[in-house]
């Protein structure tokens, strides 16, 4: 079995076997153009994690600011989870920080769509551009009225 086809048929083993390929020096054996694609892969997953948690504070937020008839103990959850998932996945992740405004922007859509889903008013009910600053999405003791 060559090495594209184990990429291709056993992922894990894949794994395995380019980890003891590259701990033993082996460079020339590794699957160098798979290798890089996950590596890739890796990072775009990262992105991916901060953008979902971004959008899910977000739109909570706005549920928080537009229904307050509703507001309860599962938003106060969730809004406080997101952010301390937030602020560890930066700290684990910094270099994603540089990218933070765009973040805001692509979490903001997101989460003036699921505000929209969730709460039956139309998009525009909410404003077009992120109303808080990233510091303030943080904040732990931040409730929008």
């Amino acid at each position: 079995m060559g090495i594209a086809t184990n990429y291709e048929s056993d992922y894990y083993g894949w794994t395995q076997e380019q980890a003891a390929l590259l701990r033993a020096g082996k460079l020339d054996q590794v699957d160098m153009s798979h290798l890089i694609e996950e590596v890739e892969n890796m990072g775009a997953s990262e992105r991916r994690e901060l953008l979902s948690r971004l959008g899910i504070l977000l739109g909570h937020l706005l549920k928080w600011q537009y229904q307050p008839e509703f507001r309860g103990q599962s938003w106060i959850r969730t809004i406080r989870e997101q952010r301390r998932m937030i602020q560890l996945h930066l700290k684990q992740n910094p270099s994603l920080k540089a990218k933070v405004t765009e973040f805001i922007i692509d979490g903001y859509a997101l989460g003036r769509g699921l505000a929209s889903d969730e709460t039956g008013f139309p998009e525009s009910t909410f404003p077009a551009d992120c109303p808080w600053g990233f510091d303030q999405l943080l904040e732990l003791d931040f409730w929008p009225e």
